[in-house]
């Protein structure tokens, strides 16, 4: 018999509403989304940019370290520095951040002035980050938290699939300027959208917060962060090389349809997710975690077969979509009222294991070629299986969200 979660009420957060409050938490999503599409855009633009900015294709890349750096080093500094204030101000301070640098970026001719406004773009992003989680889960119950969140970070998995594609198809045929300038255009419309449909929460009292070290000790989070590194490592080394890793089956020239599909699936995995997170998150992250390393069996053994490689990348996509709902829940759940600074911990572990998965996946690709991919996201994807299973007590527990 599995043994129930039970949640002790946070602060004035937890209500009697049965109802989720959709403005709130889908402008939560359209937070995630603007921080996505804002990382991701210059990506798909890169010859344009460095021909705008008179830079080559090598320096115009650095446009996405920066704002990932800035993102990296913000995160837990920035929550553990706004923790106190009030959670409205905070989130209004990053959609600010965005507004002000992706407007910077839009109307720049200047190099470096462009990987300044692109830096502190990702510390808006690292501050948004931190908050987002704990601030969707105080405004519902205790049974609803999986699915708000769900809600809340609805942004990021679309932004990934359909966004970026739809921004990059934009610069192509509009300018690059003119994605950034959408993107300014969207946080001040969404800037507004807070201050009408956002509910205002207190940050944490002082008597309450934790050092930055005993937060990270407690029960369970080591564990969830663990799995988020190897997860999220085990992705990007495919992810991010997956035009090399498409050459044996002929499909390198359909790598937006190849994307498209990962992207639909991963948009049906969130909404299973979603439906399903407050009952089964355990077994929903060992399910996910099972199909990523079939997935990628199958594609190391059958890498030539453009068949084989499209149901496998929908069973990829399937398994991730819900990924960040699954391990941000997790952690929330280990965090109790600490979830602000344990939900920058994962920020800063997801961005490492994006770096990571970029310059692990180079090294494999010169080295052992594109076919080591898929054994390499098997290994990880097994060790983070195994992590999950082992962490039944303090991590990915067993049970399901009871009222509170």
């Amino acid at each position: 018999m599995s043994e129930q979660i039970v949640f002790e009420p946070l602060q004035e957060a937890q209500t009697s509403v049965q109802r989720l409050p959709y403005a709130a938490l889908l402008a939560f999503a359209m937070t995630g989304f603007i921080a996505i599409m804002t990382e991701t855009l210059p990506a798909g633009l890169l010859p344009q940019i460095g021909n705008g900015l008179g830079v080559s294709e090598v320096f115009a890349g650095q446009l996405v370290t920066l704002y990932a750096i800035g993102s990296l080093l913000a995160a837990i500094p920035l929550t553990v520095a706004t923790r106190g204030w009030r959670r409205r101000r905070v989130l209004l301070m990053a959609v600010g951040g965005f507004l002000l640098f992706n407007s910077i970026t839009t109307l720049s001719t200047h190099y470096g002035l462009t990987l300044f406004s692109r830096f502190m773009a990702g510390v808006a992003a690292g501050l948004a980050w931190g908050l987002l989680a704990g601030y969707a889960r105080r405004l519902v119950p205790t049974h609803l938290q999986g699915r708000a969140l769900a809600i809340a970070m609805v942004g990021t998995p679309i932004a990934l699939s359909l966004g970026t594609p739809a921004g990059t198809w934009l610069g192509n045929v509009m300018g690059w300027r003119a994605s950034f300038g959408i993107m300014s255009a969207m946080a001040l419309l969404l800037f507004g959208w807070i201050l009408w449909a956002v509910p205002d929460m207190p940050g944490q009292a002082d008597g309450k917060r934790l050092p930055l070290g005993q937060v990270f000790r407690l029960p369970g989070v080591r564990p969830v962060l663990f799995v988020v590194v190897i997860w999220m490592l085990g992705h990007n080394i495919l992810y991010t090389y997956i035009t090399p890793f498409l050459v044996p089956s002929g499909l390198a020239g359909h790598v937006d349809l190849v994307l498209l599909v990962f992207g639909v699936a991963a948009l049906i995995g969130i909404w299973i997710t979603g439906l399903m997170v407050d009952r089964w998150l355990r077994p929903l992250v060992l399910v996910s975690l099972g199909l990523l390393a079939i997935s990628a069996w199958v594609l190391a053994m059958a890498a030539s077969s453009p068949t084989v490689i499209y149901l496998c990348v929908a069973a990829w996509g399937l398994s991730f979509g819900g990924a960040a709902t699954l391990l941000q829940t997790a952690a929330a759940d280990c965090a109790g009222d600490h979830v602000d600074v344990v939900q920058a911990m994962l920020t800063t572990a997801w961005n490492l294991a994006i770096a990571g998965g970029g310059l692990i996946g180079g090294v494999l690709l010169d080295r052992a070629g594109a076919e080591s991919f898929p054994w390499a996201l098997l290994l990880l994807a097994v060790i983070g299986l195994i992590t999950a299973v082992l962490a039944r007590h303090h991590g990915f527990k067993p049970g399901r969200r009871a009222h509170a």
